[in-house]
């Protein structure tokens, strides 16, 4: 058993590091000095460190948490540039709210495309505690539209659900792709866990000529890194 374990964490361990490199590597193709900054990040923290620790008279510990305390502000760092630069690469694509929004943790359900007009304009639906969340994506004035039409027919069976609609963009009133996850995590929680299921059952139970499929390709899935996000409860 403890060579099983033993070699299963020696697999792990090359595959962690493959997939850090690649991290790496597609961040620095869209942030060319992420290396500098997330290695000048951890100097200066360790150096803010032995200063304290000299004036306090404690270099020696305060070197060595100021060590640990620079490899998390590194992590850290890298961690965000590495978003950043991974929303960068897919923003303005068609169908980049809807790979967002699939990767939320949390109890949501998440449809995509449930319309889409010919200029890949499209509405993406998401059932979650604080109600129906429409999400569209496009040029404004035709994606306002498309919400609308989408709300008229899911307010004849959405009950006391609430249904809120979002466009993704980064105009006056929009909500940027990056900020689209910590957007719905703000919305209001007005159902319980029962009452989810029950509003996502009701629109899947819609006819299909009042949930039309799209006229257009369906978007291509679109990967973003899972990062660290509240969970709903």
């Amino acid at each position: 058993m403890a060579r099983r374990a033993q070699k299963s964490r020696a697999q792990k361990s090359p595959g962690r590091l493959k997939q850090i490199v690649a991290v790496y590597r597609m961040t620095a193709q869209a942030d060319p000095k992420v290396g500098w900054i997330v290695l000048l990040s951890g100097l200066g923290t360790l150096a803010i460190a032995l200063v304290i620790g000299f004036v306090l008279g404690h270099p020696v510990y305060a070197a060595f948490s100021g060590l640990l305390l620079a490899l998390l502000v590194m992590v850290i760092v890298f961690g965000r540039r590495a978003e950043r630069a991974a929303y960068a690469q897919v923003e303005g694509q068609p169908g980049a709210a809807a790979g967002v929004l699939q990767s939320m943790r949390g109890n949501w359900d998440v449809t995509p495309a449930i319309a889409v007009n010919r200029a890949q304009d499209m509405v993406h639906c998401v059932v979650g505690r604080p109600g129906i969340v429409l999400v569209g994506e496009g040029q404004p004035g035709r994606v306002t539209n498309l919400i609308a039409n989408q709300k008229r027919r899911m307010a004849r069976i959405a009950g006391d659900a609430p249904i809120y609609d979002v466009i993704v963009g980064n105009g006056e009133g929009q909500v940027p792709l990056r900020k689209l996850q910590a957007y719905m995590m703000k919305l209001p929680r007005n159902l319980r866990g029962p009452e989810v299921t029950e509003v996502v059952k009701r629109l899947r139970a819609m006819p299909a000529n009042q949930l039309p499929m799209p006229k257009g390709p369906l978007p291509k899935g679109v990967k973003i890194p899972r990062m660290p996000r509240g969970r709903m409860r």
